[in-house]
Parts: structure tokens; C-alpha cells; sequence
């Protein structure tokens, strides 16, 4: 259960989060529209190394859609990607495709609680941490959990997928 969850955070990923029965914290800050980077800009607000806060990328692997999950002040290796879910070929999809296949928008796309489960990699740095902070499904809103709770309620891959 939440430590400080309010009935207003009940997105999509919490509910799948307590369906899952996975122990998680939910952390909230104001959003600012202006932001550059919504992941540096959680990190920022919620005072944690920008190492420990992920963020969740839709790319399309042979043209299927699937979840890469890198720290925020990386990027994702598509060659990686591909590589982690024996496909070809990978590119990036497009904002539209991915907040349609989600349910989130951009900027709070979770990788728990999406409207259809896609295959997921989680990078391989998010091991070193005791916690990880992910979009709780929204902008300002985080999930802060074990990374293995997240290997496990998303069934991914680990593999070093950022740069």
C-alpha cells in the first residue's frame, strides 16, 4: 500500500500496482508545463539522483509495439532494444501511437497499468538501486519501488538498453 497515497492518485498504474500487490510509494509534485525534460524535471522536484527516476519509451520493433525503460538523463539504444526481444529492426512511435496505445499522454506514460500489456526491457542500471521512481500515470506523479517489483508486474527483460 502507498505510504502517502490520496484517492485522487487512483491511476490506471496504481490500481494495477495494489492489484499486483506490490509495495510502492506515491510521490507528487506540481508540473511545469515548461519543462524540457519531464524526467528531469521529476528527479529535480523530488530531490533524488536522476540515476534512480525512469522514464518509459514506446518503440515499435518489427512493428510491434514494446516498453523500453531507461533513466532519465539517458537515452534509449533501439539497436539495444531490438536486440533484448530478438527483433530487427526498431525505431521510435509516434507520440500519437503511443498515447492511443497506452492510455497515458506523453509525459506520464507508465509502464505498469498501459491499456494492453506490451513487452518490456527495463534497463540493467535500475539493479543498482534499492528503489526506482517511474510515472505513477500522469505528469507530476511518481511511483517509487523495487526494481525486481517491476521486472516481475510487467514481466520484462533486463538488459542495458540506455546510453
Amino acid at each position: 500500500m502507498a505510504a502517502n497515497q490520496k484517492p485522487t492518485d487512483a491511476t490506471p498504474a496504481f490500481v494495477a500496482l495494489h492489484r499486483a500487490n506490490v509495495q510502492f510509494t506515491s510521490h507528487s509534485y506540481v508540473h511545469d508545463p515548461r519543462a524540457e525534460s519531464f524526467g528531469m524535471e521529476a528527479a529535480q522536484a523530488l530531490g533524488v539522483e536522476a540515476g534512480r527516476v525512469f522514464k518509459t519509451l514506446m518503440a515499435v520493433i518489427d512493428g510491434e509495439l514494446c516498453v523500453g525503460v531507461v533513466p532519465v538523463m539517458g537515452s534509449l539504444d533501439l539497436k539495444a532494444l531490438a536486440d533484448a526481444l530478438g527483433g530487427k529492426r526498431a525505431q521510435m512511435a509516434d507520440a500519437a501511437q503511443a498515447q492511443r496505445a497506452t492510455g497515458y499522454v506523453i509525459g506520464g506514460i507508465s509502464p505498469v497499468g498501459q491499456k494492453k500489456r506490451h513487452r518490456t526491457v527495463i534497463d540493467k542500471s535500475s539493479a543498482q538501486w534499492p528503489t526506482i521512481f517511474v510515472s505513477g500515470g500522469r505528469r507530476g506523479l511518481e511511483a517509487e519501488l523495487h526494481p525486481d517489483d517491476l521486472v516481475r508486474v510487467t514481466q520484462a527483460v533486463v538488459s542495458r538498453i540506455a546510453r
